[in-house]
């Protein structure tokens, strides 16, 4: 959901600060069928994808608690992303999800949704450069091949995709399958990696430091040491890249060849 999030769909440690809900993002968990029918990708256009990603944003909207505009996250993110609205001809919609997953994701559509976790864990350059990270992850259409993918191994498995060359609506069960299957999902290294600069040049465009991206791994990073044997209090992000520490020291390095300080963080 940076891929950073495993929530990071399409489009991503331990939980020991206070949090606006106790809420955590809402999937459905029914274990996908082995052996499922995927219908062929040629009867899946890029139109249709966008069409099911905003029906797929559409079901996460209703079924995750969205941050009103009077609050203070919400007018944190929108101050942030005010310039972002459209970057690079994407037009960009932004809202935080009262969840207290350390999460974020971006759409092939141009929805990105920022985690309350996340936010109270992160300062604004690290909140910006996981935004610019999984923006990354859209302009280089990973988001919208892993969302295809998980259309054809989830909600389309029978064949459901095209009656008549049009793109079906799905069922409030196929979205919600269709959810599990975008958690589950996951990029390359290589795919993980443009990302990451995508998201430090994110930053520069931005005139903030790109120092952040390199931190926020590192704070993630730090707490995936740490012992909890509570799983529901893990965040997806990052939980499965097992480069997370190696991916801090790339950012880092390419700050430090580009002249940049590294901000002293206080301790959250």
């Amino acid at each position: 959901m940076f891929v950073f999030a495993r929530l990071s769909l399409v489009c991503a440690l331990t939980m020991s600060f206070a949090v606006a809900s106790n809420a955590q993002l809402k999937l459905n968990t029914k274990t996908l069928g082995a052996g499922a029918k995927a219908v062929k990708a040629a009867t899946l256009t890029d139109d249709d994808v966008i069409k099911y990603t905003k029906e797929y944003i559409q079901w996460m909207d209703a079924h995750n608690p969205v941050a009103p505009a009077d609050d203070a996250m919400a007018q944190r993110l929108k101050r942030l992303t005010d310039k972002a609205t459209n970057y690079e001809g994407l037009n960009l919609n932004f809202k935080v999800y009262l969840v207290r997953d350390i999460n974020a994701f971006a759409c092939a559509d141009g929805s990105v949704r920022v985690c309350a976790g996340l936010l109270q864990t992160m300062t604004d350059d690290e909140v910006m450069g996981v935004i610019g990270h999984e923006i990354g992850h859209v302009k280089n259409k990973d988001s919208k091949d892993a969302f295809k993918t998980a259309l054809l191994t989830s909600a389309l498995k029978d064949g459901a995709s095209s009656q008549g060359g049009t793109a079906g609506a799905l069922s409030d069960s196929q979205l919600g399958e269709l959810g599990e299957a975008v958690a589950n999902s996951a990029y390359s290294r290589n795919q993980e990696s443009q990302a990451d600069n995508y998201g430090y040049e994110f930053l520069k465009a931005a005139k903030l430091n790109p120092w952040g991206m390199s931190t926020a791994f590192e704070k993630l990073w730090k707490a995936s040491q740490e012992d909890s044997g509570d799983k529901k209090k893990k965040s997806q992000l990052f939980s499965s890249h097992p480069d997370t520490e190696k991916r801090m020291n790339t950012m880092a390095e390419k700050a430090k060849k580009d002249g940049y300080e590294k901000p002293v963080v206080a301790a959250k």
